[in-house]
Formats: structure tokens, sequence, C-alpha cells
């Protein structure tokens, strides 16, 4: 039987793959509730995609599948301690099983970046209890990490795709090819050797929108990796 635990869900208009740093600006008060509750733990909440087309008691809902973020760094983004700057890295993916909503539903007309907002999240908070849990919360599955590095004939295959795909994006104007072969410098993806994370990293400077990469995340072997690389990065 797969063991499932019960984390913390941070959902985001991006998607972390594992491995990958994501540093991250924290004002609102659930989330502040959330990074402080992963410092007395174990450091770790689950970043999710967000599900555009459904909610969670009026908040972000999250996508299904996600990777867990583990907390390297947090400090105080400003002296009033009313922001949150913490680096994170992603680890393993996981299946979300069942969604725990938040203790608070969202207010009407919430906005999240006012002090107004805020202070109306921080007095609901106080009236229901302050160990209620602000956040979204969800049962999971660990998936198991593909246990393969790609060839480097592959590889070289989904590099020229990504080529084909800038160089068209550009048009009217005509991109040197050369020029793109400094940008694979610049993300260090020059290799003969390439691994998992290569692909991860092509497919994030492939990708116009975020929803393009979930599939990304959500292949669970080499081969569905690769299939779901070569249809993001192919011109329609």
């Amino acid at each position: 039987m797969t063991e499932t635990k019960i984390i913390p869900i941070f959902p985001l208009d991006l998607v972390l793959f594992p491995r990958q740093e994501l540093p991250l600006r924290v004002f609102e008060p659930r989330y502040k509730q959330l990074v402080d509750d992963c410092m007395l733990g174990d450091g770790q909440f689950g970043v999710c995609l967000i599900d555009e087309n459904n909610s969670v008691n009026g908040w972000n809902s999250p996508k299904m599948v996600g990777t867990i973020a583990k907390i390297s760094k947090c400090e105080d983004a400003d002296l009033n301690g009313l922001q949150l700057n913490i680096e994170t890295l992603g680890r393993n993916s996981f299946k979300i099983k069942k969604i725990i909503p938040s203790s608070i539903p969202q207010p009407t007309n919430y906005d999240p970046l006012s002090m107004e907002g805020h202070q109306e999240i921080s007095d609901i908070h106080e009236k229901i209890g302050t160990e209620e849990k602000m956040y979204i919360q969800a049962e999971v599955e660990m998936i198991p990490e593909i246990d393969e590095n790609i060839s480097f004939e592959r590889w070289q295959k989904l590099v020229e795709l990504w080529k084909k795909k800038i160089m068209q994006q550009a048009l009217p104007q005509v991109v040197d090819p050369h020029s793109l072969d400094h940008v694979l410098e610049q993300y260090y993806l020059n290799t003969e050797t390439p691994t998992i994370d290569y692909i991860y990293s092509l497919s994030a400077i492939g990708a116009k929108d975020p929803n393009e990469l979930q599939p990304i995340l959500e292949a669970t072997t080499m081969d569905d990796l690769i299939k779901n690389v070569e249809e993001l990065l192919t011109v329609k």
C-alpha cells in the first residue's frame, strides 16, 4: 500500500520541477502561517500549479500533481515583519489524494495586496481560533522519480525541436541558430551527458504558459516524458 502524508499546499502560477530552485516573497497571512508551521516542522510544503477551473472554499485550487518544496532560507523582507523572503528547492513530485480545505473561506472582494485584506483575514482568524489553518492542506502520495537518463541522441532531437520553435516564434525576425547556442550555454544546457534535469530546464525555456509544463511534471516514465516534451516543442 502506498504511503500517504498530509502537507501544506501553496498554489502558484508556475510549475516547480524536482531540484529546481524557487525563491518566494510571502505576504498573505495564510501563507505566512504556512511558512511558520513549516519552519517548526520539516520545512516542506507542496507547490502546485493553480487549477483555474476549480476553487476550494473560494481560494485558488491546486492541480492534482505538484512538487515538494524544501525551505532552505527564511528571513524578514522588511523591518515590520509583514513580508517574508524564502528560498526553496524542489524535491519529489506528488499526487493529491484528498484536499483539506482551509478553515477560512475567501471573503467577498478580498484583496491580497492590501492592508485591509490582510486585516480582514487576521480578524476572522482571531474569531475562529489561531490554531486553525488558513491555508489548504492535502493528503498526498509521493510519485517515484524517473530513474533513467536520456540518451544523447534523443536529447539532441529535443534541442533541435526547441531551436525550430524559437525561430518560428520570432518570425518575421530571423534568429541566428548560433545565438540559440549561447542561450543554451546561459542555462548550462550544452552537455553530452544529459539528465532528466536538463529536460525540465529545456521545457521551461520552451514554454509560453505554465500550463504547458504540467504534463511534463506529470510524466512517470522516460518515454512519456519525451513524448510530452516533443508535444510542447513541436511547432503547431
